[in-house]
């Protein structure tokens, strides 16, 4: 199968599965920072920005 064909199959898969699959790297992001002890909720706050702006 051709490269761009399965760039498109892809990409097909994102457009139906909604917003929660382009938030998904600022949630994991989040729950990565939200891990470090004294700063993490702080350091998330970015973040959990990022994937209400994308996801609400």
């Amino acid at each position: 199968m051709s490269s761009l064909r399965q760039l498109a199959i892809l990409g097909l898969g994102l457009l139906l599965s909604g917003c929660g699959v382009a938030a998904a790297p600022c949630r994991i992001g989040s729950a990565v920072l939200d891990m470090v002890p004294l700063v993490g909720h702080v350091a998330a706050a970015p973040t959990d920005a990022c994937a209400t702006a994308i996801d609400p």
